[in-house]
């Protein structure tokens, strides 16, 4: 299905009131979220694991750390894992509140298969993981499921004005969450984050920069949208599925802009699309990027509270 009908139908509900509850009920009914099952094995081995390689890469063991998550979505999987890794807390904010009991409750029994998984990337025995997770199991009820597993869920609320004491955590992570934030606010979390950080702190975030359109209609690529002036692109974005077009470097420069140090940077623009640029029309915004960049669709840092 043409991609613009996606547009259109999601700027229509973010416009009308409960639009946002309506969007969650299609996504749940005819969306990704039916295949639960899925999505959890996903979040834990294509997303979880590999920032827990970002951190093994720098030296920095999971356990005993505190954390803060930008983004919960619909099921806490990232803070339940760092849970399963030994972290001491993990505040974790969202803008809108999508956490339910339901999706809390079906992650669990969703991630017995993934315990190895958690427990390799950890670097902690099987059984302490297992012995762990059976504790979070014997839970009744979701509220009793984020006191064990010491995740502090916080929503509607502000990830650039947590007020969290200043040097409270250890780690600010973000998973696939900042391509759908406006460049000043993620700038404003940003500098949130280094207030937060204890000193030498790190924030890790993996960034998918692609037009997310892409997945819906195979006909485009991912980088479809470079080719729409900002006037233009305003008729298909939309407040429910908002998408900045940021290219890495510029998530790189906001990093430095707040104070931070980046120490890990990892992104690599895909050969099909380096080739696609050499042909496609690129809008007036974007010409002043050199083809790596129009062409790299995601990227994963890690920037540094200066000691």
């Amino acid at each position: 299905m043409d991609w613009r009908i996606k547009g259109v139908v999601q700027k229509a509900l973010s416009l009308v009131p409960f639009g946002m509850a309506g969007n969650d009920l299609l996504q749940r009914t005819l969306g990704a979220r039916r295949k639960l099952d899925r999505q959890v094995a996903s979040k834990v081995n294509d997303d979880w694991v590999i920032l827990l390689e970002h951190m093994t890469e720098l030296g920095i063991s999971p356990k005993g750390l505190d954390y803060l998550e930008i983004g919960t979505g619909w099921y806490p999987t990232l803070p339940v894992c760092y849970a399963l890794a030994g972290a001491g807390r993990c505040f974790t904010f969202d803008l809108n509140r999508h956490l339910d009991a339901a999706h809390a409750l079906r992650l669990i029994d969703a991630l017995p298969p993934h315990l190895p998984a958690i427990a390799k990337a950890s670097h902690r025995p099987l059984a302490e993981v297992e012995a762990d997770f059976a504790y979070l199991r014997d839970a009744r009820g979701i509220d009793e499921l984020l006191e064990r597993a010491r995740i502090d869920y916080r929503a509607p609320a502000d990830a650039s004005d947590t007020r969290l004491p200043e040097s409270s955590v250890d780690v600010v992570y973000s998973n696939s969450v900042l391509e759908h934030i406006p460049g000043p606010i993620i700038l404003r979390i940003l500098e949130e984050s280094g207030r937060v950080l204890r000193p030498g702190g790190v924030a890790i975030h993996s960034v998918n920069c692609g037009d997310h359109y892409a997945y819906f209609d195979r006909s485009i690529t991912q980088i479809n949208y470079l080719s729409y002036s900002e006037s233009e692109w305003a008729i298909w974005n939309n407040d429910i599925q908002y998408q900045n077009r940021l290219r890495p470097q510029d998530l790189l420069e906001l990093a430095e802009k707040a104070g931070l140090e980046i120490i890990l940077k990892k992104h690599r623009a895909a050969p099909k699309l380096l080739e696609q640029v050499k042909t496609m029309k690129i809008a007036p915004e974007f010409r002043k990027y050199p083809p790596e960049q129009l062409a790299c669709t995601s990227i994963d840092f890690v920037a540094r509270k200066p000691a």
